[in-house]
């Protein structure tokens, strides 16, 4: 159940009251709202979300004392961030591409106030940039993309600001290209049609659209590797290597790639035993045990990856837990 309150608790007093009428005692009065945007029902931030809210809450296996979880769907990273920063949620679901935008007032956020009090939870899995072609295109390389029809993917989005960067690091701008600005499913059309020669996709995978595309076209992932990649990663701290596995896509072979990470940022006001409580039940075995049969990106919710692509601050909270356990020195 969602349950959606502009205060983030109750506290004693006329909560108390109330609860003590509907057989409450004070000392169990106090509850923590903690609302988790998402993002569209069909993707994957909302079902991931609300794994991780199930197990936080309170009725959790290994849930906080007190905690009232929930996921709420939303038009993803850009608006999570906006309602964290308003104080209409208390937490969401972010690439870490426009987690750093957003903090360092740069890419999407170019002009824009400086969100300076958004934190890191946990990086949650990784989101892979997928630069699909025609398999008869001739494009074997990004730096091959040159005269070629390529979609960026719409203003606004991450991914056309990710786009820009990697033909960037190969020599490349929007002018050396035929460029379009559609999301992946008109893209995959016109693909499919032949008046595309390739697009680029940022998420996690398998995505449903480039597995459709594939079944009944000859696709090809081209890599996005050597010194141009090498360079990329060292200057933008939110990517980080990837690879897709042989077979993710049909007749497509094993892909070295980069990508951005899937993240669960905060505000700074949370508390810091609130944030400190729920990375602990975060990675408690129950519900990392609930994660890996829920969902196949809750088995990439581990421990391990939970510190890497970090280009914003993590809470403090978060860090506290993450210094005991010794993922972070």
């Amino acid at each position: 159940m969602t349950i959606s309150i502009n205060r983030r608790t109750f506290s004693i007093g006329a909560g108390a009251l109330a609860l003590a009428a509907a057989g409450f005692s004070p000392a169990r009065a106090q509850q923590a709202f903690f609302r988790i945007g998402t993002g569209g029902t069909s993707g994957t931030y909302y079902p991931v979300g609300g794994l991780i809210a199930n197990a936080i809450s309170a009725t959790g296996s290994a849930g906080v004392e007190g905690l009232v979880a929930s996921a709420t769907s939303s038009n993803g990273s850009v608006a999570n961030i906006s309602a964290i920063q308003s104080g209409a949620s208390e937490s969401g679901f972010t690439q870490s591409d426009v987690a750093y935008w957003a903090h360092s007032g740069t890419g999407l956020y170019d002009g824009k106030p400086k969100v300076e009090d958004l934190r890191l939870i946990a990086t949650l899995y990784p989101e892979t940039i997928h630069l699909v072609a025609r398999a008869d295109a001739g494009i074997k390389t990004v730096a091959d993309l040159k005269g070629k029809r390529v979609s960026l993917d719409e203003p606004g989005s991450g991914t056309i600001v990710d786009a820009r960067l990697v033909l960037s690091a190969y020599g490349l701008t929007e002018e050396d290209v035929e460029a379009e600005y559609l999301k992946p499913g008109p893209a995959g059309e016109r693909l499919q049609d032949g008046a595309l020669d390739a697009y680029f996709f940022v998420g996690g995978y398998p995505t449903g659209a480039i597995v459709e595309l594939a079944s009944t076209n000859d696709i090809t992932l081209v890599p996005i590797t050597g010194p141009e990649a090498d360079k990329l990663l060292s200057e933008q701290k939110f990517f980080s290597t990837d690879t897709v596995p042989e077979g993710t896509y049909k007749n497509v072979g094993e892909t070295n790639t980069i990508s951005v990470a899937a993240q669960w940022v905060t505000s700074a006001k949370q508390p810091d035993d609130l944030i400190y409580n729920i990375v602990k039940s975060l990675y408690s075995y129950e519900t990392q045990k609930a994660l890996q049969a829920g969902h196949a990106k809750g088995k990439l919710i581990t421990l391990e990856n939970a510190v890497t692509s970090a280009g914003v601050p993590f809470h403090p909270g978060a860090e506290r837990y993450y210094k005991e356990v010794g993922a972070l020195k």
